[in-house]
């Protein structure tokens, strides 16, 4: 199934900030040119995935670095779409208190930091801000509770930027995936119970893939949602709801 078939980006501009590897934001990003976006991508590496060498424009940037995100973000008078998808997690490792702090500086302050520094080239296109929270916004995780504090302060993160730049007509909106199969989940997944415990919990009895998220990201972005601020919509295979 082509998602990207049915949504007409053409003449838009999109950034999407963490999209380096294959996952999510990559996703996100290839179904946005899909559909016609002049798309840019970002990833704290020095390069993207080799599958996306030429297709996007590349640029390395660490969100936690104040200076360089609003360096990243002059110069440019409008911007229709931007996706907040740079997150790190390590499971296990999250009761150190200087990695928590470090993954709350990527995961939510850097979403923050983005959204900011884009936020007059946004109110410029009267664009939309699309943040990738997590369903751990609401379950408690023991052996993640830095992601899981981090994603549930991007879904409130959300829903303030919402109120605060409706004047400006920003749409503020973000979607919590369930467990993803990407290169981020892939140290979860070598435990065999814990895969399969998912599975089974999970109404469609399956991981999702990253393309499982595209649909959502493109319906916030589009027209077809212009009613649409402040949502969080979960894309989970119905586990939070079993």
């Amino acid at each position: 199934m082509n998602r990207a078939a049915a949504f007409d980006f053409a003449g838009a501009d999109a950034l999407v900030i963490g999209a380096s590897r294959a996952g999510i934001g990559a996703s996100i990003a290839r179904a946005l040119q899909d559909a016609g976006a002049r798309v840019e991508i970002t990833g704290v590496e020095a390069d993207c995935a080799p599958e996306d060498a030429g297709r996007f424009a590349y640029t390395q940037l660490d969100v936690t670095d104040t200076d360089a995100v609003q360096d990243f973000a002059k110069g440019r008078n409008t911007l229709d779409i931007l996706v907040n998808c740079a997150a790190i997690t390590q499971r296990g490792a999250e009761m150190a208190p200087e990695f928590f702090s470090h993954v709350l500086d990527v995961n939510l302050t850097g979403s923050f930091r983005c959204a900011a520094a884009f936020h007059p080239a946004l109110k410029a296109a009267e664009g939309r801000l699309i943040n990738i929270a997590s369903m751990y916004a609401r379950f408690g995780s023991p052996r993640n509770p830095a992601y899981g504090a981090s994603k549930a302060g991007v879904e409130q993160l959300t829903k303030s930027l919402a109120i605060a730049w409706a004047p400006d007509r920003i749409r503020v909106n973000a979607i919590a995936p369930g467990f993803i199969v990407t290169e981020q989940s892939a140290r979860a997944r070598q435990d065999p119970q814990f895969t399969a415990s998912i599975e089974a919990r999970t109404p469609m009895g399956r991981w999702g893939l990253p393309g499982d998220i595209v649909g959502a990201a493109l319906f916030l972005a589009s027209d077809s949602a212009a009613f649409i601020t402040g949502a969080c919509l979960p894309i989970d295979g119905g586990y939070s709801v079993a």
